[in-house]
């Protein structure tokens, strides 16, 4: 298998490129006509890291390498627009494998309305996927950061917590399955293999006044403090108002784990937490709902202050942590 060859052979495979391009793959550079605000995000999954083979198709490590970055934009509300994903070879995947991988990230990009614009491919130790995704809105005021919650507003989470650690518990120890029915189990698998973006509710929620949003890919406890770092505000949680996925607490009860806990520290789950004037709670309730995608709940305040509080029943706190990639 040649470079150009595998190259040409994933080139045949893309579907058609969508309006804002005017060059796409197969040139020097892709020549893009944006026509308003961009956001721009770059991602990277690596095997041993992010995904280990064993415990996944090549599909699904396709899908979430193109799913982890399409959910920054989600976080900022962006409409997806292009990705450009470099693959690292190693020595043992062969030309089908390649194939079988991308077609993990075009099924996802049909889906999501992304342009596979461009990308490269390289020889490499391990696999590995570094993907550059790129968002667009009319303008950038439309565009949510992390740094705009303000005392007083009401804090929201799309969907559930804890089913990706669930999930990657399970596949890291299968006989924690016993624990959880078999539709359950599998449930849980999936939403560690194959993550989606919310980017429908990411636009919902923009629209409705998001005035700061961050995507949980490292776990609600982590990502919250970033975003009250970045907005100079303290993110009061109610503990006993997340959301938490069917399954979660019978896996966490095998492991000796506290299901709050878990689900608060776990990451991976790409829900969204934002931050929105009170007033707006039941429009963006309203919006998301329309869209059918996921749900919206309300979890918190935001404070005057620093730092992130999840109360337990009594006003005890919920102590949590984030994954780091450089931890322990």
């Amino acid at each position: 298998m040649g470079e150009f060859e595998l190259l040409a052979k994933l080139r045949e495979r893309l579907p058609a490129p969508g309006p804002r391009i005017r060059v796409g793959s197969g040139d020097d550079a892709a020549v893009t006509v944006p026509g308003g605000a961009t956001a721009t995000s770059v991602d990277a999954v690596v095997d041993g890291v992010h995904f280990h083979r064993d415990q996944a198709t090549l599909v699904q490590i396709g899908h979430k390498a193109l799913a982890t970055a399409l959910s920054d934009l989600a976080a900022m509300g962006a409409e997806a627009g292009e990705a450009y994903v470099v693959l690292g070879v190693p020595p043992d995947l062969g030309e089908q494998d390649c194939l079988e991988l991308v077609d993990g990230i075009i099924a996802l990009a049909v889906e999501t309305g992304t342009t596979l614009a461009g990308g490269d491919v390289t020889r490499a130790p391990a696999l590995s996927l570094a993907v550059t995704v790129v968002g667009h809105a009319a303008t950038p005021e439309l565009l949510v950061g992390r740094d705009g919650a303000r005392p007083g507003d009401a804090l929201v989470l799309t969907g559930e917590l804890g089913a990706a650690v669930a999930g990657l518990l399970l596949l890291e120890s299968p006989r924690l399955a016993a624990a959880v029915p078999a539709a359950t189990a599998e449930r849980l698998r999936r939403r560690q293999l194959e993550p989606v973006p919310r980017l429908a509710a990411g636009r919902a929620l923009a629209s409705a006044g998001a005035r700061a949003m961050i995507d949980l890919s490292d776990g609600l406890g982590g990502d919250a403090a970033h975003l009250a770092v970045q907005s100079g505000a303290c993110l009061r949680i109610d503990a006993t108002a997340l959301p938490i996925a069917e399954g979660v607490a019978e896996v966490a009860a095998a492991v000796g784990r506290d299901p709050l806990e878990l689900a608060a520290s776990g990451g991976e789950d790409y829900e969204l937490l934002a931050a929105l004037p009170p007033e707006q709670l039941g429009i963006a309730a309203a919006a998301i709902g329309e869209g059918g995608e996921t749900t919206l709940t309300p979890v918190g305040e935001v404070i005057a202050g620093k730092g992130v509080e999840i109360r337990l029943p009594g006003g005890a706190l919920l102590r949590t942590s984030g994954f780091d990639q450089f931890g322990p």
